[in-house]
């Protein structure tokens, strides 16, 4: 859908995923609160709510999923790991769109969309360094994943990558 919605409407191609964290770019924090997090943490799974738009780009057409107990204590366990006092309000949603459009158009295109799934299961957690907020096609492909742990078995790898940016913890999907 993600790659459909953005060949449609000319905008960039991401990974689908949830933000759960948003700090400061200090790796060695960081990987400490993946490592944390993956040992702490199950599968995770999301009920979406339904799709929804703003004016925000960031969020300009999105799945909006309700909040549950294992991804509040991720989001916890991430905060206090990573010993970061950023304001981050977690509010969990799965973007599909990001793109300035007119109101008009981001609601025909959210009411053009069904939510195939009762919920969501997500089995992967990464550092994203990033933009943020991202408010550009640029700033959404200058996305990197700094490393990335299974959240059903531990694994761990890193990757590297330098920008001056910021941390973001993502849930993801892995794909089998």
């Amino acid at each position: 859908m993600i790659n459909d919605l953005a060949r449609r409407c000319d905008a960039p191609v991401f990974e689908p995923h949830v933000t759960i964290h948003v700090g400061a770019d200090r790796a060695d924090a960081a990987k400490n609160a993946l490592g944390a997090a993956a040992r702490k943490c199950k599968l995770i799974g999301l009920t979406p709510l339904g799709i929804d738009q703003s004016n925000e780009f960031i969020k300009t057409l999105f799945v909006q999923f309700d909040m549950n107990a294992e991804l509040s204590k991720m989001n916890r366990i991430i905060r206090e790991a990573a010993n970061d006092s950023s304001q981050y309000e977690l509010k969990p949603h799965l973007s599909l769109l990001y793109k300035n459009l007119a109101v008009a158009t981001r609601r025909e295109l959210a009411a053009s969309i069904d939510i195939p799934l009762s919920e969501v299961t997500f089995d992967v957690i990464k550092i994203v360094r990033c933009v943020s907020p991202a408010k550009s096609r640029a700033d959404v492909e200058g996305w990197r994943v700094v490393a990335a742990a299974s959240l059903s078995a531990f694994r761990f790898c890193a990757v590297l990558a330098r920008r001056r940016c910021k941390q973001e913890c993502q849930l993801t999907f892995s794909r089998r």
